[in-house]
């Protein structure tokens, strides 16, 4: 059994932290890579980036599906923003522009998708749900990626539907955020009802994986020799034990 000492910090850091026009980014990645090979300039975070390029490896999409925007820094969100407001009016931008700070892009855990075609549309790219484009949303989730904004839960994200942005948040959340239909913001709220003495349970493929709830400024005791710990960038944070159901 080991004892792990969760520090304040840690909860604007990790890959389920929730950025929204509520919850402000606090935080700055640090290990960036390019999140698809021959798109240098477009980066993610290096896990989610390594994530991406295996799932479009498996669908072999390589060549059919390209990489619109990744990481952007403050300064290039506040530059977005503005060129949104200037070109396409408040309205507009609201839906579908997130203000500097409340953008998911600065995480380096976001990524726009597009069909690849002669012209893109960089803010509302094509990813339509038909073809390769529905293969990899099918994909998505075992390699911990889902649609962030989905259609019909626009009142929760505060975004319009955007089919072409997706969001690594790791697994196996990915796999319950999609089988239960529901976003990153209930996400963090469901996960809250779970604690040390009742975790939730997802078992895939010969591993299972207990989730749990832990509050700020806590110690946990873990009895894995795996685990993983995300802030959720609100108010504490979120622990991942694996198991190994054939050992």
């Amino acid at each position: 059994m080991k004892t792990v000492v969760l520090e304040q910090n840690q909860i604007y850091t990790g890959s389920l932290i929730l950025v929204n026009a509520e919850y402000p980014l606090r935080s700055v990645p640090t290990d960036i890579a390019p999140s698809v090979t021959g798109f240098a300039e477009i980066t993610m975070e290096s896990c989610a980036a390594e994530q991406l390029q295996l799932i479009l490896d498996k669908i072999g999409a390589r060549n059919m599906i390209v990489p619109v925007s990744g990481y952007r820094s403050k300064a290039e969100q506040t530059a977005i923003y503005e060129n949104s407001l200037t070109e396409n009016g408040a309205d507009f931008t609201q839906k579908y522009v997130a203000l500097p700070d409340h953008s998911e892009h600065q995480t380096g855990l976001a990524i726009d998708l597009a069909l690849n075609t002669d012209n893109i549309d960089f803010i509302r790219p094509d990813f339509p749900y038909s073809g390769i484009c529905e293969e990899f949303r099918k994909a998505a989730p075992e390699f911990g990626f889902i649609e962030r904004y989905p259609a019909g839960k626009e009142n929760i994200t505060g975004i319009s539907h955007e089919p072409w942005h997706f969001r690594y948040v790791g697994f196996p959340h990915s796999m319950i955020i999609v089988e239960k239909k529901i976003t990153l913001e209930e996400y963090t709220e469901y996960i809250k009802t779970f604690r040390q003495d009742c975790t939730l349970r997802y078992s895939y493929k010969g591993i299972t994986a207990e989730v749990f709830y832990a509050p700020a400024k806590t110690e946990i005791s873990v009895n894995s020799t795996a685990y993983q710990v995300s802030g959720n960038n609100t108010d504490g944070y979120v622990v991942t034990l694996w198991r190994d159901n054939n050992a």
